[in-house]
């Protein structure tokens, strides 16, 4: 081969395969050529772009525009294509069939379509005009880059001037799972993605579900389409329309279709819509419609069986006794085949096992032929039975017209009842309704076994068992006791006084009863003239009911007696713990030795007064004891209303202390002349004096008044 021929081999080789790269190398996308064109192809000028979708009016900042574009109606709409789609502004999202985004701009990603989808979502307000630029290319397949068709197009969207006060949302990346081919046993499942530009959470989004381009409104609404709605051959698309709990967004067409195919559930070479029986690998075909494939059906053309279990001939579904070849009838429907059955048209009969001519169902005895019949249905036969009639008689053997099951006494024609069951007939028993009684000897209407005195007719019972009768014995529920001599309802056997009405009991063996006793329990006393709780035997007091000891015998009592076991003291005036008696007398002792003579001759005086006053009042203490204790009266002064919350019961003094003068020491004293002595003013007398809880010392006055120690002196309350 020459160098020239070789030269030109290799240029026209090298130009094929330049050819061919230039017609396959944008099949997969192509962009920055929005504007431009496709300049790399020739062109007949023949392409005039589309794009659908945009809103007339002007785009509303955040919402979702579906597009749709083509190289318009000159040229057919299949065939080899592509496009480049720019926007200036916005963002692309649920890119259709064969779209890719590269480079921010819209491209195809395979040539083999010619029309295409996707949603713009507007930008955020106030970005103004939005252009769209637009180059489509038909390729006419030829391999090279002639011949070919584009064109480009530009249009500009203004922003909506006034936005709605509300923003509708948008609904995005709407998808199939599975999508394409889906066999009819799987379920198909929309996803989507809710946007809405002012953050309002998703309201009552509508999903409407197609088939074959029919609405199925039964599953308006629902995500999910179960298999058992789909058939073969069926082509499901769905549709979504976005709702922000205000208004609807624009509807949006799912890219994705389910395009339903057949299977074959059981392997058996049939597809199941083929199949009569999808699911069984043994069985497709059911000839009669019956249920049950030709394979398994002996009666494959009758619709009316399937089955011939006893092999007789005669299908289950018509023979009687399916299990029995022996029989296929059953005229009387008896359960018993014709052939069997002595009575072949009686349902209720089949056999006559005594040969009477009765059935067996008829014959109360059907192994006796002389019997047939039970009237009264206590399985002897009427024939031999006395009372044919009556279920609860067949014998009467003492022949008195009453049967020997009611006759209490069958072989004595003299008693038929024992109404108490005694085995004493009625006729007899003197109680023919208590079993426990037959005889009544003494006439009392109390029957022996019951009597206590059978052959008394005033006793009837002996309650306590002692021998003497209930209507005798005044306890007749006491064995101890059976008189009550003084009538005080306490027997005489235990009554310590049993003549005397009002005493029963001496606890204390004293003579004296309980009830006249003041001291039942204690042998010592009988009496408490002061109601104190002390024995007149044992109060030093007995008239007083505030004093029953004298510790001391001062003739004070103890609970008066602020030094009860002090026989020179009675009283502590100022509560200092030191008697009145012996604080006087260290008071004398501090006055002046000038004085002696004046202060000893009013300390005799008082003493005198005093003492006086003392006998006094002893006296007619004594003297009111005595009338006190005659009429039984109380000569104490109450002073419980002077007691403040929480005080102690105070005491009642019997008397006055004595002020006792100390003895002085002899001292020569000048002679005094003679005074005026002023005359005496009694004071008030101390009769009461208490501490109370709180540690407070009072006084109650003779004169009536009260006194209480602030510490100091003594102060009137």
């Amino acid at each position: 081969m020459s160098p020239i021929v070789r030269a030109l081999m290799v240029s026209l080789l090298l130009l094929a395969v330049s050819g061919s790269n230039l017609a396959d190398a944008n099949s997969s996308g192509k962009t920055g050529q929005s504007t431009a064109g496709c300049t790399c192809h020739a062109t007949d000028a023949m392409i005039m772009p589309t794009l659908s979708g945009l809103p007339p009016a002007g785009y509303t900042p955040g919402s979702s525009y579906t597009l749709t574009w083509d190289g318009g109606s000159a040229l057919p709409s299949t065939g080899e294509g592509g496009f480049n789609l720019d926007a200036s502004a916005g963002s692309w999202t649920n890119l259709g069939n064969r779209v890719q985004t590269l480079n921010g701009e819209l491209t195809h990603s395979a040539d083999l379509q010619r029309s295409w989808t996707a949603d713009w979502v507007a930008p955020a307000g106030g970005t103004g005009d939005v252009t769209f630029n637009l180059a489509v290319l038909y390729a006419n397949g030829n391999g090279v880059n002639t011949n070919d068709n584009w064109g480009i197009d530009t249009w500009t969207i203004p922003e909506d001037p006034a936005p709605p006060s509300n923003i509708p949302p948008n609904a995005s990346a709407l998808a199939l799972t599975p999508n394409g081919d889906v066999e009819v046993n799987q379920s198909i499942t929309l996803t989507y993605t809710y946007f809405d530009h002012e953050g309002e959470p998703e309201g009552n989004t509508e999903i409407r579900w197609y088939a074959d381009g029919m609405l199925r409104s039964a599953f308006n609404d629902l995500l999910t389409i179960p298999s058992s709605a789909t058939s073969v051959g069926e082509t499901w698309t769905v549709k979504v329309t976005p709702h922000d709990g205000i208004q609807l967004g624009a509807t949006v067409d799912c890219p994705d279709s389910a395009d339903i195919i057949d299977i074959d559930s059981d392997g058996d070479g049939t597809f199941d819509e083929n199949d009569a029986f999808p699911n069984d690998p043994s069985e497709d075909t059911d000839t009669d419609g019956d249920g049950t494939g030709d394979n398994a059906d002996v009666f494959p053309n009758d619709p009316g069986e399937t089955m011939d279990s006893d092999l007789d001939g005669v299908g289950d579904n018509a023979d009687a006794f399916p299990n029995d070849a022996n029989e296929t009838i059953d005229s009387d429907s008896d359960g018993v085949g014709n052939n069997a059955d002595v009575f072949p048209f009686d349902a209720s009969e089949t056999m006559d096992s005594d040969g009477d001519n009765v059935g067996d169902n008829a014959d109360a005895f059907p192994n006796d032929a002389s019997e047939t019949m039970d009237s009264d249905g206590d399985n002897v036969g009427d024939n031999a039975d006395a009372f044919p009639n009556d279920p609860n008689e067949t014998m009467d053997s003492d022949d008195d017209d009453v049967g020997d099951n009611a006759d209490a006494f069958p072989n004595d024609a003299n008693e038929t009842m024992d109404s108490d069951l005694d085995s004493v007939g009625d006729n007899a028993d003197a109680f023919p309704y208590d079993a426990n009684e037959t005889m009544d000897s003494d006439l009392d209407g109390v029957g022996d076994n019951a009597d206590a005195f059978p052959n008394d007719p005033n006793e009837t019972m002996d309650s306590d068992l002692d021998g003497v009768g209930d209507n005798a014995d005044a306890f007749p529920n006491d064995p101890n006791e059976t008189i009550d001599s003084d009538g005080d309802n306490v027997g005489d056997n235990s009554d310590a006084f049993p003549n005397d009405p009002n005493e029963t009991m001496d606890s204390d063996n004293d003579g004296v009863g309980d009830n006249a006793d003041a001291l039942p329990n204690d042998p010592n006393e009988t009496m408490d003239t002061d109601d104190d709780g002390a024995g007149d035997n044992s109060d030093a007091f007995p008239y007083d009911p505030s004093e029953t000891m004298d510790s001391d015998g001062d003739g004070v009592g103890d609970n008066a007696d602020a030094f009860p076991n002090d026989a020179s003291e009675t009283m502590d005036t100022d509560g200092d713990g030191v008697g009145d008696n012996e604080q006087l007398a260290a008071e004398l002792a501090d006055k002046d030795d000038d004085s002696g003579s004046s202060t000893m001759l009013i300390i005799g005086i008082i003493v005198v007064v005093i003492g006086g006053a003392i006998i006094g009042l002893l006296f007619m203490r004594k003297k009111g004891d005595e009338i006190g204790g005659e009429i039984g009266g109380d000569t104490s002064k109450d002073f419980t209303q002077n007691l403040m919350a929480g005080q102690f019961r105070p005491f009642q003094p019997t008397h006055v202390e004595t002020q006792v003068a100390m003895p002085q020491q002899a001292v020569a004293q000048p002679i005094a002349q003679p005074v005026a002595m002023p005359a005496m003013i009694a004071e008030p007398v101390v009769v009461q004096q208490w501490t109370d809880e709180n540690g407070h010392t009072w006084r109650a006055m003779d004169n009536g008044t009260t006194l209480w120690w602030n510490g100091t002196d003594w102060q009137q309350a």
